[in-house]
């Protein structure tokens, strides 16, 4: 059944789309491991670590798309589920430090010996074993997405009041992970990873390999998007954004299909901050800032909004630009360059990229085709016979 759905949901697009994403995801690893540094082919570490970052935001990216291209859903959130997520499996990797630490204590990280931290916090209990921060990872921005959605939704909040209630709910988790008490490691966050799952985290290999864990994980949230909404579930989500009040009066329960989606995407989202930390080496309270949620909307803008592999592209063009641009002379002006390109896009790009070419390539189809059907069009000659 699962297979059946997939088949149906895939067309020669995403199919292309998958693709080009697996080649990329052997051949990138194989570029850094097999080719040798004085190569011109060879690709360094650090270029491995750059854009296995980006896969991680065009997840998050995917995430938004799907709840704010199908089903009309703005968040301005959507970085506190990223950042959750993140937090979660910092912990893991914070407690595989062990004695390495600075102060060599076996339990406590070393931010809470410089507090003077009596014990571990509850909270932190279970964070040495990977299973359970990798369920951590999904059910803590999923806990906090169904919540907000389940008294959001049946509020029937909708539209900028819902933007703005989403914003200021990452920008109070901001405010508690700045504080030392939190238990979060305050200003500075969580940092100074060594291992995971028993690998140097700094290891070509490590890195190379959590590149192709980033690939694996945004090749499946694609997968999964792409089932729902062109499942008749997606068809619903569709109404619900271009005709709420109309949908609910044809019988459906608006609210379920929203919280629904919603937490699905909360949960890539925190799938994305998990693979984002280990290749950074860092998460703190920064992350939460309503503008890195802002940002990623733009992403999507950017991309084009409802068609996920716009959101991807968005996300992968807007932060190479940011790397680009932020290296040079014109770093101080970046933010006005980000601010005009959205501007630019909304005004010329209405659709985003990927939605303009297809639109373009709808129009140009339309038009073909009344070429051929209009009544004073030219026969086709018939094949000649064989002599």
């Amino acid at each position: 059944m699962i297979t059946g759905l997939v088949y149906r949901a895939l067309d020669r697009g995403a199919i292309a789309f998958l693709v080009t994403l697996a080649v990329i995801g052997v051949l990138v690893p194989v570029l850094n491991l097999a080719v040798p540094p004085t190569s011109p082919f060879h690709l360094s570490s650090y270029f491995i670590a750059l854009f296995g970052k980006y896969l991680c935001f065009a997840i998050l990216a995917l995430a938004i798309d799907l709840i704010w291209g199908y089903c009309g859903i703005l968040s301005l959130g959507h970085g506190a589920f990223f950042a959750l997520g993140g937090y979660a499996m910092g912990m893991y990797l914070m407690r595989q430090i062990g004695t390495r630490g600075v102060y060599a204590n076996p339990i406590l990280p070393d931010f809470m010996v410089f507090l003077n931290w009596p014990e571990l916090p509850v909270y932190w209990w279970g964070f040495q074993h990977f299973a359970y921060a990798a369920f951590m990872v999904l059910f803590v921005p999923g806990a906090l997405a169904f919540v907000f959605g389940w008294f959001a939704f049946r509020s029937r909040v909708t539209g900028v009041y819902l933007s703005i209630i989403t914003q200021a709910l990452t920008f109070a988790l901001m405010l508690g992970f700045f504080r030392n008490n939190f238990g979060f490691g305050g200003n500075n966050g969580l940092t100074d990873f060594k291992d995971i799952l028993g690998f140097n985290v700094q290891a070509p290999g490590t890195r190379a390999s959590l590149f192709i864990a980033s690939m694996i994980a945004l090749m499946l949230g694609f997968v999964i998007c792409r089932v729902i909404v062109s499942s008749k579930f997606g068809k619903v989500l569709v109404a619900i954004r271009d005709a709420e009040a109309r949908t609910r009066f044809l019988g459906y329960r608006v609210e379920a299909y929203k919280l629904f989606v919603f937490t699905l995407s909360a949960c890539m989202a925190g799938v994305a901050g998990a693979l984002y930390v280990p290749q950074v080496g860092i998460i703190n309270p920064s992350e939460f800032s309503p503008a890195n949620s802002i940002e990623a909307v733009i992403w999507v803008a950017v991309g084009g909004r409802g068609t996920l592999t716009g959101a991807v592209l968005g996300a992968v063009l807007v932060n190479y630009g940011k790397t680009y641009f932020t290296s040079g002379f014109l770093a101080p002006y970046w933010l006005f360059l980000l601010g005009g390109l959205f501007v630019a896009v909304t005004l010329l790009l209405p659709r985003g990229i990927v939605g303009t070419v297809h639109h373009w390539s709808r129009e140009w189809r339309a038009r073909r085709q009344a070429a051929q059907d209009a009544p004073g069009a030219a026969p086709e000659a018939a094949p000649r016979a064989a002599e």
